[in-house]
């Protein structure tokens, strides 16, 4: 590196050659020496002017007052900020006023956020604490300062937990902050089934309740009947917000207290059209029961229950019915042809977590129209088979030469705060498979793993189809061929 040289002078006009006199002195220093001092010059000066201007207010010519505090400011400083600049630029009273009275109206501002607000106008960098940042953002929104609610809305995204989830959506929603509501939403998709908690579960709302159990992108845990069993925990909390227990006695007590109010109310009518239970109706409307009552047990837990309007279920049952026999007698073989809509709309859910690498192989549970679809975890391949005769399966089995396949395979695992460490997905894919034809639906590159391992998948074994009423003449065919 070349040297660049300090000349250090001594007195004026006094000879160098003088023993006893000042002398000039070259030291030799690396430019980098020169660069660090002025950085930290201007890092001072910053601090200075924070400490000097904000802090003690010196040379002050504006005072704002809020809250029972006051501080005493600038208003070239106080220009930065939108909701200040306007007051001072206009024909306000205010643009020619010493001090200035501020009305807050919004109850998530206080002091402790207006101080940094305020301090923020004469710092470049502002350090917000998450258990601060709700407090900061609505003052930042008040006094328009687009930078300071941008760095908010960062906080807010880096630090979304169980315990910050709903008040940050909450937030986000207020103050119009779209991308912080998306990725909380984010975050519950990813969460609510995988790591049920107690406290998330009371503090959600009926309206966040809705999106998450209408999408697609759930990351559902085991199948469909979890969704339903996860909605009647929330329930039983939502009325009942000082339970305090373990979440493995939740269910338990959900269905005691459910069966008590049965019992003691002499209740015949379902629960969601009573007074108390209407306010769920729209939650529950979304839980895919086409999927629940494709198994005997689950059906039975539904009756017994006794949570949904019967219309709704004969509804699903009349569907089921038509759709077994459209796939037995209508050759009907499964999508054949891209369906975006009604794949989000009406696929399968379900997923399974792997605790620890190894060698895996599950089905899920219930008659999926004769498809029997193995899933299996090997060597990181992820596959799927179709099975007909080579796995014995308590269900019928299709032995039609070629069935097809929507479906979509997810991956994710996750820190301790629910935050994804590493995804992967197939994205929305058609398959068609063979009698016991094995594909190979991902390979996976071992660097990225990480365990637990939470496997999602959803499928649509049917083709979407229109409700189709026959005309007079379908009608006297169909007879005459039933009767001959």
């Amino acid at each position: 590196m070349t040297p660049s040289w300090i000349h250090l002078a001594g007195t004026s006009g006094q000879s160098s050659n003088h023993h006893t006199s000042a002398t000039c002195v070259l030291v030799s220093l690396p430019l980098i020496f020169i660069f660090l001092l002025s950085r930290k010059k201007l890092k001072s000066t910053s601090k200075y002017i924070y400490q000097t201007l904000f802090l003690n207010g010196e040379n002050s010519d504006i005072r704002i007052c809020a809250l029972g505090q006051e501080w005493n400011l600038h208003k070239v400083y106080l220009c930065q900020s939108g909701y200040f600049s306007s007051m001072f630029s206009g024909s306000w009273k205010e643009s020619n006023m010493m001090e200035i009275n501020l009305e807050i109206p919004d109850q998530n501002i206080d002091t402790e956020a207006l101080q940094v607000v305020f301090g923020s106008l004469y710092r470049d960098d502002v350090l917000i604490k998450p258990s601060r940042v709700v407090s900061i953002l609505a003052a930042a929104c008040m006094l328009q300062l687009d930078g300071l609610i941008q760095q908010c809305g960062e906080t807010m995204k880096e630090n979304i937990s169980a315990k910050t989830v709903c008040g940050y959506y909450t937030c986000a929603s207020i103050y119009g902050l779209d991308s912080v509501m998306k990725k909380c939403l984010e975050w519950l998709l990813n969460n609510l089934m995988t790591h049920q908690n107690v406290d998330l579960m009371k503090e959600l709302g009926a309206e966040v309740m809705e999106q998450l159990i209408q999408s697609s992108d759930l990351f559902v845990m085991q199948v469909e009947m979890d969704v339903y069993t996860a909605l009647k925990k929330w329930m039983f909390l939502q009325l009942n917000p000082s339970w305090d227990g373990p979440i493995k006695q939740l269910l338990a007590d959900a269905d005691a207290w459910l069966c008590k109010r049965r019992t003691d109310m002499c209740e015949r009518e379902p629960f969601l059209n009573t007074e108390e239970g209407v306010p769920f109706r729209s939650v529950f409307k979304f839980v895919r029961l086409q999927y629940i009552i494709n198994d005997l047990a689950s059906a039975r837990i539904l009756e017994r229950d006794n949570i949904l309007p019967p219309d709704w279920l004969m509804h699903v049952y009349k569907t089921q019915w038509f759709a077994m026999l459209r796939t037995e007698f209508d050759n009907d073989n499964g999508p054949q042809e891209p369906n975006k809509d009604e794949f989000e709309l009406s696929s399968m859910r379900c997923g399974r977590k792997l605790t620890k690498d190894g060698d895996y192989c599950w089905r899920w549970t219930g008659f999926n129209f004769g498809f029997d679809l193995l899933v299996t975890y090997t060597n990181r391949f992820i596959v799927f088979k179709r099975n007909t005769l080579s796995q014995p399966c308590g269900g019928a089995v299709s032995l039609q030469p070629r069935r097809h396949l929507a479906y979509r395979l997810r991956l994710a695992s996750f820190d301790t705060r629910g935050k994804l460490i590493c995804s992967r997905s197939t994205g929305y894919q058609l398959l068609t498979l063979e009698k016991d034809q094995e594909y190979v639906v991902m390979n996976l590159d071992s660097r990225l793993l990480s365990f637990p391992l939470y496997v999602c998948c959803n499928f649509l074994y049917t083709s979407p189809h229109s409700d189709h009423r026959l005309d007079p003449a379908e009608q006297e065919s169909t007879t005459r061929g039933s009767m001959s």
